[in-house]
């Protein structure tokens, strides 16, 4: 299908599943410059919106919320990408000084961060691309890969605790999960406990009862099953 299509859809399904600030600042933010980046750059570059979450949620040093203009997830791998236009962030030194400590923040969280000029993007949209090209050609190639197959053997649910546990030094403990993924804490056990039959997770207990306080990713951070 062409971009006008997958665009409206991909758009669509972001709104219908978003409440409050997510999806006010879908609605308030996804505008110009973002739609140009997804359009020049974007589609050309990888054809589809899989993983591509536009106005995303994180949390900075103070663990304050704020919205990037998109996170890609491929398996254990974040990328940012941030649109910037000077109007809007270079003419404010605090803001400025602000943006940049997030990204900073961000990386040594394990997110990449990539900023794009939004007068580059306007003026010279193949040099971005690429750029891009060449940065996302290792997780383009690989994502490829697991698509070819018919099914996937783990689900959604699976694959976003497979990946958080990663974010958290391989660790989930499901309280803090369910909070993190917008799930019900025994959602969570459940498909935890799942994951331990499928020999991805390792509960951990402690003390005389053996009540599991944790779960243990025990898989690759490289594995296609995260994608």
């Amino acid at each position: 299908m062409g971009f006008q299509i997958e665009h409206d859809r991909w758009t669509s399904d972001h709104l219908k599943g978003r409440r409050g600030d997510r999806l006010d600042a879908l609605k308030r933010d996804h505008g110009y410059g973002n739609r140009m980046f997804v359009e020049q750059i974007w589609w050309p570059l990888v054809g589809h919106f899989h993983g591509l979450h536009p106005e995303y949620e994180v949390k900075d040093w103070r663990g304050r919320s704020y919205f990037v203009d998109f996170m890609w997830i491929v398996g254990a791998v974040r990328i940012i990408f941030e649109i910037m236009d000077f109007g809007s962030h270079g003419t404010d030194r605090t803001k400025y000084r602000r943006d940049l400590n997030r990204g900073l923040f961000l990386q040594a969280q394990d997110c990449s961060v990539y900023y794009i000029s939004l007068d580059e993007l306007k003026e010279n949209s193949s040099f971005i691309l690429s750029i891009l090209r060449n940065i996302l050609s290792p997780y383009l190639l690989a994502e490829s890969a697991v698509n070819t197959t018919v099914r996937k053997p783990y689900s959604k649910i699976e694959r976003d605790l497979m990946r958080a546990a990663i974010r958290h030094n391989r660790v989930i403990r499901p309280a803090e999960a369910a909070k993190e993924l917008e799930l019900h804490t025994m959602t969570v056990i459940k498909y935890c406990r799942i994951l331990v039959d499928k020999g991805k997770f390792r509960a951990v207990a402690r003390g005389v009862s053996g009540r599991v306080i944790y779960y243990e990713y025990v898989g690759s951070i490289q594995s296609p099953d995260l994608v």
